[in-house]
């Protein structure tokens, strides 16, 4: 059934009061609204910044959906419908373009048969290193080179791959902002950038945000900051274990013919999701990249792309991790990474832009809600999942309400 706003069953909206109040202009934030929104509440966005500039817009825009497992799993799935129903109403740019994940060993390959038999039928679809090639040139123009004489991607070294169907993929760069301009014309949605949460108060048994630009009162606050909790929470981050996870990611120019609709994947990608890594034959994967190709795993790789509906291609990604994140990248990182990413398209990159990604991590869980007061609730993804889970955990979240 398609989401429909309706108008709003409680308060109604006003510059100070409303019946859910969020903190964050995130994607995670946003789809907290979305869903208020659609279940006839009235909302007020508060965001410190113009404009989102943080993890939901420095990422692939990759939902992966299909690596999650447990309870991560049951949230990625729920969260991919209603990504698809909320980008039907607001107008951004979402496709069922499932991923690739390629096998350039033996090793590679046996974690995704195993994967594939655990699944249901359909869902991890094995294949050749032709069928690999097939669908990742589905969406393929020229496949000549152009007038530089570049030669065209060929995927070279394969041994095979696998298919997940049930990826998605957003842009990264728009999704977030054509998401708030339509919650922003929704009746029952004020949206207040440049509006610094600073503390929350009880106002006789309802919850008020103190902001720079004064006080917001609600029934129900959820605070969606990303990885700085502790600016607000310290104690809880202290207590969540949470750290800000810094990666370096680049975008390059689009190779001569290339047009990808799945994002792909690679050897170390299939090292850090659960549903590979849950795999019997992950031990025997981890030791291979351990010894072949060290310089990935001292980085915390996750070699992967995905294609821009411009063309360009999004490149990454590294990890490391800090209480606070210096802002200074090393270059021999992303050359490490781009390498890798050269020798498996098989044609080298012009790369136009580079940037440092934070989000939040935790070695308590992936994923923290917490009421630290009647009526506030922090939210936050700490396992670099967020685009994946945040439709999913905002229904969940939202649904508790009633």
């Amino acid at each position: 059934m398609n989401i429909q706003p309706s108008p709003s069953g409680g308060i109604p909206a006003t510059p100070s009061r409303s019946d859910v109040v969020i903190v964050g202009a995130g994607i995670v934030g946003l789809a907290h609204a979305a869903h208020a929104v659609a279940n006839g509440l009235s909302v007020t966005i508060l965001e410190r910044d113009h404009h989102a500039v943080g993890a939901s817009i420095r990422n692939f825009g990759h939902c992966c959906v299909t690596a999650q497992s447990g309870e991560l799993y049951e949230l990625a799935q729920t969260s991919r419908k209603y990504w698809l129903e909320f980008a039907a109403l607001a107008g951004f740019w979402a496709v069922e373009s499932g991923a690739v994940v390629l096998a350039r060993t033996g090793a590679e390959m046996a974690v995704l048969q195993e994967l594939s038999a655990a699944r249901e039928e359909g869902q991890v679809e094995l294949l050749s290193p032709d069928g690999v090639r097939s669908r990742l040139s589905s969406g393929t123009g020229s496949t000549t080179p152009d007038d530089g004489g570049t030669a065209p991607a060929s995927w070279p070294a394969l041994v095979g791959g696998a298919f997940l169907r049930d990826d998605l993929r957003v842009d990264p760069r728009t999704t977030v902002a054509t998401l708030a301009d339509w919650l922003g014309r929704q009746p029952a949605v004020d949206i207040h950038w440049n509006t610094a949460a600073l503390g929350f108060e009880d106002n006789a048994g309802q919850p008020t945000v103190r902001t720079s630009r004064g006080d917001f009162h609600g029934k129900q606050v959820f605070v969606c900051v990303g990885h700085d909790v502790d600016y607000l929470f310290p104690s809880l981050a202290k207590e969540h274990r949470i750290e800000r996870c810094a990666l370096q990611m680049s975008r390059a120019a689009q190779p001569p013919g290339l047009k990808i609709d799945p994002a792909v994947l690679t050897a170390t990608s299939m090292l850090r999701y659960p549903a590979f890594t849950e795999m019997p034959a992950a031990a025997a994967l981890r030791a291979e990249v351990e010894q072949d190709r060290p310089e990935l795993m001292d980085i915390g790789a996750n070699v992967m792309f995905t294609q821009r509906p411009d063309g360009t291609l999004i490149l990454g990604d590294s990890h490391y991790y800090h209480r606070t994140a210096a802002p200074f990248m090393d270059e021999t990182v992303t050359t490490i990474l781009n390498k890798d990413i050269e020798s498996a398209i098989g044609t080298p990159l012009d790369v136009i832009e580079r940037w440092q990604g934070i989000y939040a991590s935790s070695s308590i869980a992936p994923i923290l809600v917490r009421e630290t007061q009647p009526g506030v609730t922090v939210v936050s993804v700490t396992s670099g999942v967020g685009m994946t889970l945040s439709f999913g955990l905002a229904h969940r979240n939202i649904s508790r309400l009633y």
